[in-house]
């Protein structure tokens, strides 16, 4: 598996401890003032930027062959999740790492949110979902949705796209949405731990126009439904690869 960045020797050695393949990311992408975000910023580091430009993605995806630790658990081996995340980055060393903060994680099984909140301290939650996928061919254009049920209410994402998927300049709005290699928790006890997420460039779909539909305030509190109900900034669709999870590592405060 090819990466965009350099692994240093230490994380290499790190054992996997997730494999699978994401595919079909749609991502929506708001410009968010620095404050909005800062009190989820988890320790040891600072916000990203593009352009100086700070960003909030709703990103939904195709969780497939899941296996952890080399083994496929029955029934959670195929799902969709939705997550609403942010950019950070930090400096080891001589090497920048640039990653990935999760505010809120859907899922659509009980037993991975459970694993997620009470293992790794993530804000996963369990609803139930559906997807769809058309993708663009000769000349027509495509959509790729998700959606979650929340009470008696479904609430969605959707991306139209056209065209041909492309691989995108590393310095450019859709390369530093996409090319994030690391993921950051905050821990309860105020720590950090630091994972490395291993997958080749992602060849990408600008889209056409996109949307996210229902009670934005339902699902995501005050704090983010102003943002999340205008019309994004931005949106695309990543075709996704196979990708490998790292173990996590406390990293110092």
């Amino acid at each position: 598996m090819t990466t965009a960045q350099p692994t240093s020797r230490g994380d290499a050695e790190r054992p996997v401890f997730l494999t699978a393949e994401w595919r079909l990311l749609a991502m929506l992408n708001y410009v968010v003032e620095p404050a909005l975000l800062a009190p989820f910023v988890p320790a040891g580091t600072e916000l990203d930027a593009w352009e100086d430009r700070t960003y909030l993605s709703l990103v939904g995806f195709r969780f497939l062959r899941t296996r952890v630790l080399g083994v496929p658990v029955p029934y959670h081996t195929d799902f969709d999740e939705v997550n609403l995340r942010f950019y950070v980055r930090r400096r080891a060393g001589g090497e920048l790492r640039r990653g990935v903060v999760f505010v809120k994680e859907i899922v659509p099984r009980a037993a991975i949110a459970w694993v997620a909140r009470k293992v790794y301290h993530e804000n996963y939650v369990s609803l139930p979902m559906r997807h769809s996928a058309r993708l663009p061919y000769s000349g027509r254009s495509g959509e790729v949705a998700y959606a979650w049920r929340l009470g008696e209410r479904w609430h969605e994402i959707t991306v139209d796209i056209a065209g041909e998927p492309a691989l995108q300049p590393p310095d450019s709005e859709a390369g530093f949405i996409t090319e994030h290699y690391w993921g950051y928790v905050r821990q309860p006890n105020g720590g950090t731990t630091e994972y490395r997420v291993e997958h080749p460039p992602w060849r990408v779909w600008h889209g056409v126009s996109a949307a996210l539909t229902g009670d934005v305030l339902a699902t995501y509190g005050e704090r983010f439904a102003p943002v999340l109900g205008i019309q994004p900034h931005s949106a695309f669709v990543a075709e996704g690869s196979a990708v490998e999870v790292r173990m996590g590592q406390r990293i110092d405060r």
